[in-house]
């Protein structure tokens, strides 16, 4: 599915500066930073998901030793 995205003038600049650095297009630079986003998002929801499954394994002898 296409999408358009609209950037103001300074990202967009500072994007085009940067694709120039990298000497890769602004879209791929784009795609990237999607892709990490969502990786980044997927981990840390993985981690809060254990994290309560283990607070709920745990919670009698958690209690107990206060």
């Amino acid at each position: 599915m296409a999408m358009n995205l609209r950037l103001d003038d300074d990202r967009t600049e500072a994007l085009k500066k940067q694709a120039e650095l990298e000497g890769r297009s602004m879209h791929a630079i784009v795609l990237r930073a999607v892709d990490d986003y969502l990786a980044r998002n997927a981990r840390e929801a993985m981690v809060r998901e254990t994290a309560k499954k283990e607070a709920a394994r745990w919670h009698e002898l958690m209690e107990r030793l206060k």
